[in-house]
């Protein structure tokens, strides 16, 4: 698991503050929303709303909130209609990013990217000049106190997944992105207790960090992933797991 994911993970168990709470839920309603309007309403027929609505779910979104999203953007209530837009960029030490964003004026959205990255010594990249570092796959995770390393990876392998791996305290399971639903899905069925599922980008190769330098990339991260418009950041670094947690404690 990258350096990324990695603090994704301890950002998401550490539940933050309120501020960032109502972010988070801006921001799911808007990938809700967007969902929606492009697959329609059904979460059986549309996995990346099923994805999306289970996201809201474990973050603890009141379930009229998710109605109302669905709704809006199936055209049965009134609201706004975001764009789907990736943007390219390098953070500082050279850490290429994939920015992606869910925004209802471009100009207004590139404009405040581009102040937070010039803030943090970072800068856009070109068309094409970061996105093939990546790869789109589903990352789905189990608590590894709640099952044996042979009886998670037989569930695994059974459920379809491309890959299996213990991290610390939980297993990651990685999925090719077109069976992403399908592996999630079957787990759950099997009475696995899903902790965390997402499509993701995952970095083909990724650049070490030291302290310094990720306390530099993580602090502009925070900032773009602060932005309203900006739905996810994915950055190609690793950190030892001494300075994740160290930085995690701060």
């Amino acid at each position: 698991m990258s350096g990324h994911s990695k603090w994704s993970t301890i950002k998401h168990k550490k539940a933050a503050t309120d501020a960032r709470r109502g972010k988070l839920f801006s921001k799911l309603i808007r990938e809700i929303t967007a969902a929606a309007r492009v697959g329609g309403g059904d979460l059986d027929a549309n996995p990346r709303l099923r994805t999306a609505v289970d996201a809201a779910k474990a973050s603890n979104m009141p379930s009229d909130n998710i109605e109302r999203a669905v709704k809006r953007g199936t055209g049965e209530l009134p609201g706004v209609t975001y764009e789907e837009v990736t943007y390219e960029a390098y953070a500082p030490s050279g850490v290429a990013m994939v920015i992606t964003v869910l925004t209802d004026n471009k100009k207004r959205t590139l404009s405040e990217i581009k102040y937070v990255l010039s803030r943090h010594g970072g800068h856009l990249g070109s068309t094409g000049s970061v996105a093939w570092q990546f790869r789109s796959c589903g990352i789905i995770h189990l608590a590894a106190d709640a099952y044996g390393e042979d009886e998670a990876l037989e569930m695994a392998l059974e459920a379809g997944a491309e890959d299996f791996r213990r991290d610390g305290s939980i297993y990651e399971i990685k999925t090719e992105s077109g069976k992403f639903a399908v592996v999630r899905d079957s787990l759950a069925e099997g009475g696995a207790e899903i902790l965390h599922a997402e499509l993701t980008q995952i970095p083909q190769n990724t650049v070490s960090l030291s302290e310094k330098d990720a306390a530099k990339v993580l602090k502009l991260i925070d900032a773009l992933e602060y932005l309203d418009d900006v739905q996810q950041v994915y950055a190609n670094f690793d950190i030892p797991e001494e300075v994740m947690e160290k930085l995690a404690a701060e």
